[in-house]
């Protein structure tokens, strides 16, 4: 496939910034249309005919549409293979990314993180509810210690070193931050060595512009 064929829409969140990330990391050439959320940019007919769900990110590779970040990076990460990312080459270690990816999709994005935007950002259209961000706030102080205890013994994800469980997850701890939650010791070093990687620090300015 021709890489100036690709072409990213989304930009301005957590889960636009993974595959923005994926692919400076790659060193992907690619076409960014930098629309936002409840913007009324994803409600266009071009765009809903491009993605019906009407959400972002969403990228277009020749005739491939594909939406959903973490499924827009594991197809970047395997059709654009680079050394600058472990790809799983055992059974088991697939198995192992697709353990976190979906533990840390699941468990830290969708059931804490995203509900806790609604009720913190989006309160004009989902109302304030301190309950429900009070035990966002506990389910996920929950599952960053099971992060923290992995991180103690690990400089990566995984043990084949930086690859997409670690977007995945960095983004999140990104989040995370901006919703003041105070990291441990082992995932705040790991944290910061993350952000201190060239392309995130590239991939961050594009996606935040």
């Amino acid at each position: 496939m021709n890489a100036k064929a690709l072409k990213f829409w989304g930009a301005g969140t957590a889960r636009t910034l993974r595959p923005i990330w994926m692919a400076e990391e790659l060193d992907i050439e690619y076409e960014l249309f930098p629309i936002g959320p409840r913007t009324g940019e994803t409600r266009t007919k071009e765009y809903t005919d491009l993605n019906p769900k009407q959400k972002i990110p969403c990228i277009q590779d020749g005739g491939f549409v594909l939406s959903e970040s973490l499924s827009i990076c594991r197809y970047l990460q395997n059709v654009y293979p680079s050394d600058s990312i472990a790809i799983p080459k055992t059974k088991e270690d697939l198995a192992r990314e697709d353990e976190w990816c979906n533990y840390i999709y699941g468990e830290m994005d969708e059931t804490t993180l995203y509900v806790m935007r609604r009720h913190y950002d989006l309160t004009d259209i989902y109302g304030e509810s301190p309950v429900v961000v009070e035990a966002c706030r506990d389910y996920l102080e929950r599952h960053l210690k099971v992060v923290d205890k992995h991180l103690e013994q690990n400089k990566t994800v995984l043990e084949i070193g930086f690859g997409l469980a670690d977007i995945m997850l960095v983004s999140c701890l990104d989040w995370a931050i901006f919703y003041n939650f105070d990291l441990k010791e082992a995932t705040k070093d790991y944290h910061k060595n993350m952000i201190e990687r060239p392309n995130y620090i590239k991939a961050k300015k594009i996606n935040y512009a």
